[in-house]
């Protein structure tokens, strides 16, 4: 797989993401649902907590790529999903860095909204892997 990043303005790689990104010569796609901070049961979990549940969230998500045999390094696209940006953006390191770690700037979009699906969750995350 070829990966080629998209920017035609520098400003958003300094924030961590691609405008876009060109993928060609790959042979799988992973489509990931929602990701948010649930247990392994299907409870919410860390209600109020946007740091544990931003966390909790990227494991549900690595944990998905996992299965299918990917990694983060493999994510395209993340789309974030939050009930208080304002306080998610004073926890987006705990993301932010496990991105950088796995050296992946993927295109993005972050989203408030009123609410998610299950009360007392306040983040989701949402992408496309390609290996």
């Amino acid at each position: 797989m070829e990966r080629t990043a998209v920017n035609p303005v520098p400003w958003s790689v300094e924030l961590g993401f691609n405008q876009g990104e060109l993928v060609s010569g790959h042979t799988r796609t992973l489509y990931l649902s929602g990701q948010t901070a649930m247990s392994d049961d299907g409870k919410p979990q860390h209600e109020g907590d946007m740091a544990a549940q931003l966390t909790l969230s990227a494991d549900n998500l690595e944990a998905v790529l996992g299965e299918a045999g990917m990694s983060l390094a493999d994510l395209v696209r993340l789309n974030v999903y939050t009930t208080d940006v304002d306080l998610l953006f004073r926890h987006y390191g705990v993301l932010a860095g496990r991105l950088a770690a796995a050296g992946v700037s993927p295109t993005s979009t972050m989203l408030g909204v009123t609410r998610l699906a299950i009360p007392g969750l306040m983040v989701e995350l949402e992408g496309t892997a390609v290996a």
